[in-house]
């Protein structure tokens, strides 16, 4: 049977086998199945993008991020703010050329170009998501600032140059790289010498142990519920970085912040704790019925052929992401968002 390939850039075949990607039980999982993940990245994350992409946005809105919460925050400041405090410690300046690797559909691109006047292009492998990047900018009137192009974060320089920005960012988006060093190192190189570089990187913390079969299972159950080939400790995205000729001048987990909301709160699917009337609706979405709903619909538009094959699949595996997350975070063995603002030295060494 011959897959089914979408006008809007989604193909079946790669949403109809991103769960075959791992063992049905997770807790089964060998090294032989993350090094296929390593190796086989790209199909892993454009089959997964493929089918959560609309799952993403019905739940996310436009930026596929966590962010801390204030006390009576709403859901959509929340995630402004945390784009809005990556530029700031970025230091982003009007008219500076800005990269963002792995764009999703824009979101932050948008929000950070019209907080701090700069120029972004975003970056993704993915064509369902960049048709709608580019779609939601011309609709927003951003399109001579934000621009987007399809590539691979692990040859950035072959395709724009070295030396070609003034700043790059990443947000969630570099754990989904073969390795931290080939995507880092690929970074360097486009940045102009005194160019700084910002991340919120997905990872396990130092307290996770993967010698802990409950602590493997769950990294292997946050990777399989997004996309990931491979989990990491914190400590290597850091040594990643300095290896490849980084200075970090600020690093932090603000999971760590005292923050009397958790990052994790939306995923709970607990209304009572919404912190404002609308938000309850986006935390109903997580809530048993909200996914009941949601996943009914998905299974019944996949038989009908308006959705690809497999996107069923893919949304049950966004239901162990959410119970995976929740736990990470409740445990501290997981952070979305460790912070690194990191500098490109002024004068090249090589």
């Amino acid at each position: 049977m011959t897959s089914t390939q979408y006008s809007d850039g989604r193909q079946e075949t790669r949403v109809e086998n991103y769960t075959k990607f791992w063992q049905k039980d997770l807790g089964k999982e060998g090294e032989s199945d993350n090094q296929n993940r390593v190796e086989s990245y790209t199909d892993v994350v454009n089959g997964y993008y493929d089918g959560a992409t609309e799952l993403y946005e019905y739940g996310w809105a436009q930026s596929f991020h966590f962010s801390r919460f204030y006390k009576g925050e709403a859901f959509i400041a929340s995630l402004a703010r945390h784009e809005h405090y990556l530029s700031a410690q970025m230091g982003l300046r009007p008219g500076m050329r800005v990269l963002d690797v792995g764009c999703g559909v824009g979101g932050p691109a948008r929000e950070i170009a019209r907080f701090a006047d700069v120029n972004i292009v975003g970056l993704n492998n993915n064509d369902f998501q960049i048709q709608r990047a580019r779609r939601y900018t011309k609709k927003a009137g951003l399109e001579k600032q934000v621009s987007f192009a399809k590539g691979d974060f692990m040859k950035l320089s072959e395709q724009f140059g070295e030396n070609s920005f003034d700043a790059v960012y990443a947000i969630e988006a570099t754990v989904h790289a073969p390795t931290w060093e080939g995507v880092y190192g690929e970074i360097m190189k486009v940045l102009k010498p005194g160019g700084v570089f910002g991340v919120y990187e997905w990872c396990m913390t130092d307290t996770w142990d993967p010698s802990i079969p409950a602590h493997k299972e769950l990294a292997h159950a946050i990777e399989f519920g997004n996309g990931i080939p491979e989990m990491r400790p914190l400590k290597q995205a850091r040594e990643a970085m300095v290896n490849v000729g980084f200075s970090i001048e600020h690093e932090e987990d603000l999971a760590e912040r005292p923050d009397e909301v958790p990052w994790y709160y939306p995923l709970e699917g607990d209304i009572w704790k919404a912190q404002t009337a609308w938000d309850c609706f986006t935390v109903w979405r997580m809530s048993w019925s909200g996914k009941l709903v949601s996943h009914t619909a998905i299974r019944f538009m996949e038989m009908l052929g308006l959705l690809p094959k497999g996107t069923y699949d893919v949304g049950e595996s966004l239901k162990v992401a959410a119970d995976a997350l929740v736990k990470g975070g409740q445990t501290k063995l997981f952070t979305p968002m460790y912070l690194a603002i990191c500098r490109k030295p002024a004068i090249s060494e090589s």
